[in-house]
């Protein structure tokens, strides 16, 4: 049996990590961490009875040592050695956003076993952390449902690769006109057809910012460039990606929108394990493709010429200023159409080297979001 840390275990991949492992044998959950859901936290730790606990909030720690004195926590700067701890085996991160970029690095550099539902870790730091990756020769699994759809198509028939195909939703306002825009409202972005996330994703997934990274995401992961990567917009949401191979085949995973799928195969790969979710084709009837419109989703074009420019802090750029936006725009500060325009002007403003170390990225993360603040701030005023 494997010992198994969960990082972000209180968000939606988190539980349906947990969800996942007691169908099975293969792992021990032998820590978890989080950042502020205290009440669910307390409720996991009593199930779990887990050996380690990171806490994101340093306020929670008195309280939760007094309630469990038998396991030890850790805050703030001691992620590293959580997860250097020789008995833990496989690192799983769903972290929401870049607080997930340090601890994925740690686990690369500590040769964990790792699974990846933080895509901001390669939007940000894909060179850092796949060259690190390659030297230690750890295997990044990807937790995504699009990515673990492309993983799993390519098994065995990576040297054969042509061209990645990722299928979007188009989220809430994909028929919805230009026009439009200007009125929607966070209830209404937070409103996803087919999927229930959390309040970042589902809000990246309605400016098709979300598809956005899942391409920088995709061109690190499966070290493919720009060119080979094609975005069609795929509204059943059956069809979670697909890869078409030198001979001309196209090889998708289809199955119902559910990431206990993705997190299933990530687990217990090559082996599978039972799910109830079946899908009927009959049922289905017909799947539709079609391409997205870029001049209405802004972001994805942005993101599609971000990754053309790898070389520098692109991803970075886009990353930072998105979860500033996002943020506003949940507090009611600024328009669903503010996001775009905020994000052009950080990325027309800043364009630089990638940074050479994981630390002076977060620091030049930091810096981006600041400046991100400053251009709201000025927004707001005029």
């Amino acid at each position: 049996m494997e010992n198994i840390l969960i990082l972000g275990s209180t968000g939606s991949i988190g539980q349906n990590v947990i969800e996942v492992i007691k169908k099975g044998s293969k792992y021990n959950i032998i820590g978890i961490a989080f950042n502020k859901n205290i009440t669910k936290a307390i409720e996991q730790i009593e199930k779990l009875k887990p050996k380690y606990v990171y806490v994101g909030q340093l306020e929670y720690i008195s309280q939760l040592k007094n309630l469990f004195p038998y396991i030890e926590f850790f805050s703030q700067n001691e992620l590293s050695e959580l997860i250097a701890k020789n008995d833990i085996d496989f690192v799983i991160n769903a972290f929401v956003g870049s607080a997930g970029i340090l601890p994925s690095y740690y686990a690369i550099y500590y040769k964990k076993k790792f699974a990846l539902a933080n895509k901001e870790s390669l939007v940000v730091a894909g060179k850092i952390l796949t060259e690190l990756a390659k030297k230690n020769k750890i295997e990044i699994v990807p937790i995504d449902s699009e990515h673990s759809a492309i993983y799993q198509c390519l098994e065995g028939k990576r040297q054969y690769l042509k061209k990645i195909i990722l299928t979007a939703s188009g989220g809430p306002f994909r028929l919805t006109d230009k026009e439009r825009f200007e009125s929607i409202t966070k209830e209404m972005a937070l409103n996803h057809p087919k999927w229930n996330m959390g309040a970042k994703i589902t809000i990246d997934s309605a400016t098709m910012m979300n598809k956005g990274f899942e391409i920088i995401e995709a061109g690190w992961l499966f070290d493919v460039d720009s060119k080979q990567i094609e975005v069609v917009v795929h509204k059943e949401c059956i069809v979670h990606s697909a890869v078409e191979l030198i001979d001309g085949s196209i090889i998708a995973q289809m199955a119902t929108p559910d990431m206990k799928l993705p997190i299933a195969y990530a687990l217990y790969k090559p082996d599978r394990i039972e799910f109830e979710n079946k899908i009927s084709l009959i049922d289905i009837g017909t799947l539709t493709f079609e391409k997205p419109d870029l001049d209405k989703f802004e972001l994805l074009a942005l993101a599609q010429d971000a990754f053309r420019k790898k070389d520098k802090n692109c991803g970075l750029l886009l990353n930072a200023a998105d979860e500033v936006c996002v943020e506003y725009f949940l507090q009611n500060k600024i328009k669903f159409t503010d996001i775009s325009k905020i994000i052009k002007k950080i990325m027309e403003d800043f364009e630089d080297k990638m940074p050479e170390n994981i630390f002076d990225l977060q620091n030049q993360t930091q810096l981006i979001k600041k400046e991100t603040e400053k251009v709201i701030e000025s927004l707001r005023r005029s």
